[in-house]
């Protein structure tokens, strides 16, 4: 091959070699674009859709057996129930009643140095729940060990009931400062949670609801004898009341 001849091939190659690169980005364009693409599809719509952010979740009201319980302290030379602590016990009586429970649980301190005094006291005890309209089989007089307990060792009355309340509050596992996803923080709602369970008058309401109470007849025809006359059915607001 004569020396222009090899020139040549020599230039033809150098031509093909700087097109080359051409060629592979052109080929490069179409991918880079579905990437593009692809990054800028709604992809994780089911994934933060499925992270509850509801304080209601976080934070639910359950409803678990729980002990409520008085101490009444009982010192050596007690010989009957003060009156301070005859209120209480009164007030815990009422309670116990309407919490629906079965049977309330006066535990007498034993081995401890005013076991005595505990157990003259505890007879005052059972007579105020009673007098509270709770018959004697529903209250039940236990002891408890207090071998070598000193001072006032108090007389301890408790009942299992059903209560409603929610997890303790105060817990910070996140970072608060941290808003990138703009989701409350997760101690959020907890403190209206609890407030709300606390004003559950019966947590049983929470489980299934109450009976319906049968209608009230008289009434009933009353209302039709008005509806048939063409007279208002509903009472009228009497002139005390303000209407917004």
């Amino acid at each position: 091959m004569t020396g222009s001849g090899r020139s040549q091939v020599q230039d033809r190659s150098q031509i093909i070699g700087r097109r080359r690169p051409r060629t592979s980005m052109a080929a490069l364009l179409p991918l880079a674009a579905m990437l593009i693409a692809g990054g800028c599809a709604n992809v994780h719509n089911v994934e933060v859709g499925s992270i509850p952010d509801d304080y209601r979740t976080r934070h639910p009201i359950v409803v678990s057996e729980d002990q409520e319980a008085i101490d009444i302290p009982i010192v050596m030379s007690d010989a009957r129930l003060s009156y301070a602590n005859r209120g209480r016990v009164e007030h815990f009586g009422d309670r116990f009643r309407a919490s629906g429970a079965d049977s309330i649980q006066v535990m007498l301190p034993t081995g401890s140095a005013n076991q005595y005094a505990a157990d003259r006291v505890s007879h005052e005890i059972v007579e105020a729940l009673r007098g509270r309209y709770i018959s004697r089989d529903r209250i039940f007089v236990q002891p408890y060990s207090a071998v070598g307990a000193e001072g006032p060792t108090p007389i301890r009355l408790t009942y299992a009931t059903l209560v409603a309340k929610t997890g303790p509050c105060g817990r910070w596992p996140d970072d608060m400062t941290d808003t990138s996803e703009n989701k409350n923080y997760f101690n959020f709602g907890c403190a209206s949670q609890q407030n709300l369970a606390a004003q559950i008058a019966d947590p049983r309401d929470l489980l299934s609801p109450r009976g319906v109470d049968s209608i009230d007849a008289g009434r009933r025809t009353t209302v039709l004898d008005n509806y048939r006359r063409g007279e208002p059915t509903t009472t009228a607001a009497g002139s005390s009341e303000i209407e917004y």
